[in-house]
């Protein structure tokens, strides 16, 4: 087994990408050591307000913030997203777990719908985090489509990034959105199609409960695929021609040649529904503020490398920490008790 920043070795009981995904999605994690959060609210638009839930440290001005994006029907409570803030908040870190536009049982705060390339919302809470509470280093890490999410905003940003933002980190990004959607409807994606499906569907008929005659459903139940989904429902909504030109408009690689602060990029060769071809697109190489690994083996947000007595195996958000941390413009107090070595 492996946790070095560059090297991962999947556990020797997970052979293959399906696997990893599964595994990591399915196993219990607990977090004895992270305090309970604190609610925090904000307003990203005159018809959204998100929910996040935030774990701040003493002197937080003092502090670095990580800024942590769910992916595609997640929400602060996934697995991942509370393994990031253990390990962030073990590091000296504030940790902000944003959940998108009506996830986390958030339907009633927004009128709408949200998208993977909807980079205002957390613009919209980074002012506020150095405007309102005057902190001086955020960080960005993002799984999946908050990876997409993630990386659109540090490429819409450019050169007019601030200062007090530090980097942005993507795990498993959906950066190429046509490329994943198309790789998500193989014969052998069909479980994570359906459950993607699933869970839109439920949340369309909870907004439509909520907000009578503002959805029309009526295409709802011939709805197979996230493709059609999109083409029936969040194409519509936010503007879009149909999926295709969501998908393209949405996507980070239309913007990676913009982004102008540390970017580290991790996905797996045997992601069931990342395609590496991607992370290989021109525009990605030629930026040299952009770092890409491609591990051997790791599937969708898993990358489980296996426990031993100082490390829970989970090694992306081990390295999301440590990349955050090398490019901070502020020093966690090593002295803290909060702060650990992992």
């Amino acid at each position: 087994m492996s946790h070095d920043d560059d090297v991962f070795i999947p556990a020797r009981h997970i052979k293959s990408g399906h696997v990893m995904t599964l595994f990591t999605w399915a196993r219990l994690r607990n977090f004895q050591k992270l305090p309970t959060p604190v609610s925090r609210y904000f307003d990203v638009a005159d018809d959204a307000r998100v929910l996040a839930h935030c774990y701040w440290q003493t002197n937080k001005q003092e502090r670095p913030t990580l800024l942590a994006l769910h992916g595609l029907e997640g929400s602060s409570d996934a697995h991942y997203m509370r393994g990031l803030a253990d390990k962030a908040y073990r590091r000296g870190f504030n940790v902000v777990l944003l959940n998108q536009r009506n996830c986390g049982g958030t339907e009633h705060l927004s009128s709408g719908l949200y998208h993977s390339g909807l980079s205002e919302d957390p613009r919209e809470v980074i002012n506020e985090l150095i405007t309102l509470d005057h902190l001086k280093s955020v960080s960005v890490v993002g799984y999946s489509l908050g990876g997409n999410l993630a990386l659109r905003l540090a490429g819409d940003y450019g050169i007019e990034t601030p200062p007090e933002v530090s980097s942005f980190c993507a795990v498993s990004p959906t950066m190429d959105l046509a490329a994943c959607v198309d790789a998500l409807e193989r014969k052998s994606n069909l479980i994570y199609q359906w459950n993607f499906v699933r869970n839109l569907k439920k949340r369309m008929r909870r907004k439509a409960r909520l907000m009578p005659g503002a959805f029309d459903l009526g295409k709802l139940s011939s709805v197979k695929t996230v493709r059609e989904f999109d083409d029936a429902f969040t194409a519509p909504y936010h503007g879009f021609l149909d999926a295709a030109d969501y998908y393209y408009r949405a996507s980070s690689l239309r913007v990676v040649k913009s982004i102008s602060v540390p970017t580290l990029i991790v996905t797996a060769d045997d992601d069931p529904f990342i395609p590496t071809e991607q992370f290989r697109h021109p525009s990605v190489e030629a930026n040299h503020m952009v770092r890409v690994i491609i591990t051997h083996g790791g599937g969708h947000c898993g990358f489980f490398a296996g426990k031993n007595s100082d490390f829970d195996g989970y090694w992306a958000e081990q390295s999301a920490v440590k990349f955050s941390e090398s490019n901070i413009t502020i020093q966690p107090n090593k002295t803290d008790r909060t702060v650990i070595e992992t």
